[in-house]
């Protein structure tokens, strides 16, 4: 199978580049970007050279649909709902890693991104790409919205706690921090070394273009879920999420059938692993891997349950998750040639 990766020199593009030259079932059929046209991919990631031969290329929709059976697009916003249309009515599929397709509600997308929002009638063919939790047959699947790195690591956490109605779904709230490459690549003061080094800082506060996203999902598996609190910080590190939820349980409960059942939740999901009673993950131990790492417990005294989930942003909160979707969109195993081995340390 023959791919194709637009946006390449992004940090997105780039671990899609990574992880899908190594995978045994498609080959890289060409790498596309907005600018560097016939650049070799080293000029902008100087780690590629002699790795990656491809130089970038323009989009041209017509030429690539002859060769190509899928398109990630690791774009800003904006540009996949004007260009993904394109690829699906030339028969090629999209896996959109941006958050053009994320959001149902147009007006809600408008209110949250500033942005004029996708057509209505592409968002509802769009299926939300929390692998773990999809519920329909991606084979026959045309348009994979990929959820965002913190998105995917809330749902996860929250995920048992709300299906089975553990929790007050008034009471949540988050508490997420995040690397700087979650920023993406481009130059900014809120990510330049002196303002990130030796620094810790909340941004986008009650903002953060991700909480409509989570909610969205939040009330799908639960519709007396409503607004939730999200906060989000900034730490001086490279990859990595924590999110940190707390929320009050319906009926009193203990650490102990809290963490069977995550056990259960997740008993057949490779990349979701449960911590044990009293252990808690950290960021490292999912650095450069596709796994999400949880752990949870029981606040007697508050009657509180505390769920910590990590992933790497740019893996299992991006370019992972994308290609554990595409293996199921190809009906091959999900581990397909995202069975990586967290960098420790």
């Amino acid at each position: 199978m023959k791919i194709a990766i637009i946006g390449a020199t992004g940090y997105g593009g780039a671990e899609l580049v990574r992880i899908l030259r190594q995978h045994p079932r498609v080959s890289i059929h060409s790498v596309h970007a907005s600018s560097l046209y016939g650049e070799p991919l080293h000029k902008s990631f100087p780690h590629m050279q002699n790795v990656v031969a491809e130089p970038l290329q323009a989009v041209n929709v017509k030429n690539m649909a002859k060769e190509v059976d899928l398109v990630f697009m690791a774009t800003p916003s904006g540009v996949a709902m004007n260009v993904a249309p394109q690829f699906l009515a030339e028969g090629v599929k999209v896996i959109d890693l941006s958050g053009d397709f994320r959001i149902t509600d147009q007006k809600v997308y408008e209110q949250w991104y500033g942005i004029e929002a996708a057509d209505k009638d592409l968002l509802a063919s769009a299926v939300y790409g929390l692998t773990e939790w999809i519920d329909v047959d991606l084979s026959e699947v045309k348009l994979i919205s990929n959820p965002g790195c913190y998105p995917t690591s809330v749902l996860l956490g929250l995920a048992p706690l709300i299906k089975n109605e553990l929790i007050d779904e008034k009471s949540i709230i988050v508490d997420a921090k995040t690397g700087v490459s979650g920023a993406g690549k481009g130059l900014s003061a809120a990510t330049h070394f002196s303002e990130t080094n030796d620094n810790f800082k909340i941004y986008k506060v009650n903002e953060h273009q991700h909480t409509p996203e989570i909610e969205q999902m939040l009330s799908r598996w639960n519709d007396l879920t409503g607004a939730i609190t999200f906060t989000t910080h900034l730490v001086p590190m490279t990859r990595g999420i924590m999110a940190t939820m707390y929320a009050t349980v319906k009926e009193k409960t203990t650490t102990k059938e809290l963490i069977e059942l995550f056990k259960e939740s997740y008993e057949d999901k490779y990349f979701v692993r449960v911590r044990e009673e009293g252990k808690f993950p950290s960021t490292k131990e999912v650095y450069g891997s596709n796994f999400c790492d949880i752990g949870a417990t029981y606040d007697e005294r508050t009657n509180r349950v505390i769920v910590v989930s990590v992933i790497d942003n740019l893996v299992k909160g991006a370019s992972g998750q994308a290609v554990q979707n595409m293996n199921k969109m190809l009906g091959i195993d999900e581990k397909t040639g995202i069975d990586l081995m967290p960098v420790f340390p």
